[in-house]
């Protein structure tokens, strides 16, 4: 069972925008993350929820969209992600989260898998303009953003060839992602 939300959760970047995420279930899929784990169980990360198209927009315009898809700068209209989780680490709690922001956004994706949702995290982002538009405090610094939603594109996996590791779509609009295979992971030293 795990294996197959692994194989199902992928970066997705299109989706029914008018497919509605209920405030119900980005709680639950916060509920997921801050089950994950936390280092020394400090559990420095706050969030921030929006399913509401002009929140919504907000959060869009900081995103950096599928850099290496250079003729496609961004989901078109309808398109669009129909809500987000902000994921914010909060300065009094430590300087640092380590890697519990990766741990919460998987369980988040893995649990919107579960639900016939996807997302994509992001880690490039105007965090300046996001702080702005959202009115976060400077209490809380932006670590990711998560996009939800109905998955509108096929995403495939396939294996890495001549060690290009770069995504790309095909001429039908499938998502190809290239991944190693686990001999050439895997050191034997």
């Amino acid at each position: 069972m795990i294996r197959e939300l692994i194989e199902k959760n992928r970066s997705y970047r299109r989706f029914f925008q008018d497919h509605q995420i209920s405030g119900e279930t980005l709680r639950e899929l916060v509920g997921l993350a801050r089950l994950g784990a936390s280092a020394s169980n400090r559990q420095p990360l706050r969030y921030i929820l929006s399913n509401e198209p002009d929140k919504n927009a907000l959060i869009f315009e900081t995103l950096g969209w599928a850099r290496f898809i250079e003729d496609w700068p961004c989901p078109s209209e309808g398109e669009r992600p129909s809500a987000y989780v902000v994921i914010l680490r909060d300065n009094e709690v430590g300087d640092s989260c380590g890697c519990d922001h990766g741990i919460a956004a998987q369980n988040i994706l893995l649990g919107a898998v579960e639900k016939g949702l996807g997302g994509c995290m992001f880690g490039s982002m105007k965090k300046q303009k996001l702080r702005e538009s959202l009115s976060i405090p400077d209490l809380y610094d932006i670590v990711l953003v998560v996009a939800l939603g109905k998955p509108k594109e096929k995403v495939v996996v396939e294996e890495v060839k001549d060690g290009d590791t770069r995504y790309w779509r095909d001429d039908a609009g499938t998502h190809h992602v290239p991944k190693w295979r686990v001999d050439e992971l895997v050191l034997d030293i």
